[in-house]
């Protein structure tokens, strides 16, 4: 199902993937580099709705208005911001996740709090550029209130799962789980351990146990 969402910066797109009996909904933001498409983004979307957990994938207006490059991060927040009470209308009551990969994990984490987010769920985020690792966005990785999880490379030139490991080593609340061979867009090597099809399935049952340990199984 498409939902249109109009923003004051133009329209965005959540497209929700329904599960039959509910007991959480997972809104995810896209990165700066491509779309709701994201390997790991449609992972979910095509698994959590059977394990009860329904996931509402948030396309930027910037996309949808087919620009090439992102908006600024104020811009991502303000749109993030104005299409949460759409989102929390889907919700109907049940917990709440927010999440996304790379930019839009950083989103996700500037706004948890005041979305009144159970929990977060960062795909590959984007710990600090290439190359730079003075210019770290670790403030924004501590600003959730809610317990987050991490899902991340440990071939992730933005950071490795073993350094944001480190970074965040004794912050209660926040979990990181490496995903062996993965790059920052979730690709293996052919050499890797896993293919991209044991990359889908390590990310889609992190989230599942994640969510497991909020709200409870299914029955």
């Amino acid at each position: 199902m498409d939902i249109n969402a109009p923003t004051s910066l133009g329209p965005g797109r959540l497209v929700v993937a329904e599960a039959d009996a509910p007991r959480a909904l997972l809104w995810l933001g896209h990165g700066a580099g491509g779309g709701i498409d994201a390997v790991d983004l449609a992972a979910l979307a095509r698994a959590l709705p059977e394990a009860g957990v329904t996931v509402v994938r948030y396309e930027q207006p910037w996309r949808v208005a087919g620009k090439r490059v992102a908006s600024r991060p104020e811009a991502l927040d303000i749109a993030w911001r104005e299409t949460a009470p759409l989102v929390t209308d889907l919700a109907a009551g049940l917990p709440l996740l927010v999440g996304g990969r790379s930019a839009g994990a950083r989103v996700a984490c500037r706004t948890a709090t005041e979305v009144r987010a159970a929990a977060v769920v960062c795909l590959a985020f984007p710990l600090h550029p290439p190359g730079r690792p003075e210019k770290s966005r670790l403030a924004e990785l501590l600003l959730p209130e809610a317990p987050v999880l991490v899902l991340q490379g440990d071939r992730d030139t933005f950071g490795t799962a073993e350094v944001v490991a480190a970074e965040t080593a004794g912050r209660d609340g926040i979990r990181v789980v490496p995903v062996p061979g993965a790059d920052h867009g979730m690709k293996t090597l052919a050499s890797s351990a896993l293919d991209p099809a044991g990359v889908a399935e390590l990310i889609v049952a992190a989230v599942d146990g994640f969510v497991d340990e909020l709200v409870g199984r299914r029955a």
